[in-house]
């Protein structure tokens, strides 16, 4: 189908993410639950046959599998809750992936990837990034922290917007 093809994701049920240097995939609801998928690239039942019993739990959640293959606008929004009192979080990361599960030849293609520093107030952000896709390989919003306990992500947002590409 000719056009702009769109997903966009959005999880508003806190996610716990342990400190380290690995990132975790952030995981988002079907269904109902989710913003919006008309052509269908956030399925429980994926492409390569394996069914998500449990989005909360299953890391197969935080996959878009492109529709089409063309040209790829991701965008996030992420939102974290405070840094604990001691040994807080000095650095907060996210990152786009291609195939974060090994599903196909050419996994772990991360890009745009950020380390930011905590800033007064809250810790939101917003980040865009444009790449080629491909209806084979899946892309994901991955995300860690340097805080000495487990944090919570809050709120989170995952698009594509695709576009033909010559």
């Amino acid at each position: 189908m000719p056009g702009v093809q769109v997903c966009s994701l959005k999880v508003d049920t806190p996610q716990l993410i342990a400190p380290g240097t690995a990132y975790k995939i952030v995981r988002f609801p079907f269904g109902v639950a989710e913003s919006k998928d008309p052509f269908e690239m956030h399925q429980a039942v994926q492409p390569d046959g394996y069914v998500v019993s449990d989005w909360a739990t299953d890391d197969r959640s935080g996959l878009i599998w492109p529709s089409k293959a063309g040209w790829g606008h991701l965008h996030a929004m992420i939102q974290w809750e405070a840094a604990s009192g001691m040994g807080g979080y000095s650095e907060l990361r996210d990152q786009y992936v291609r195939d974060p599960l090994g599903l196909t030849p050419n996994p772990n293609d991360t890009t745009a990837t950020e380390h930011r520093t905590p800033t007064p107030g809250g810790q939101f952000y917003v980040k865009n990034h444009g790449v080629f896709i491909d209806p084979g390989t899946p892309v994901a919003l991955r995300v860690t922290h340097n805080d000495a306990n487990p944090r919570l992500l809050t709120l989170a947002e995952f698009k594509l917007v695709i576009h033909d590409a010559a």
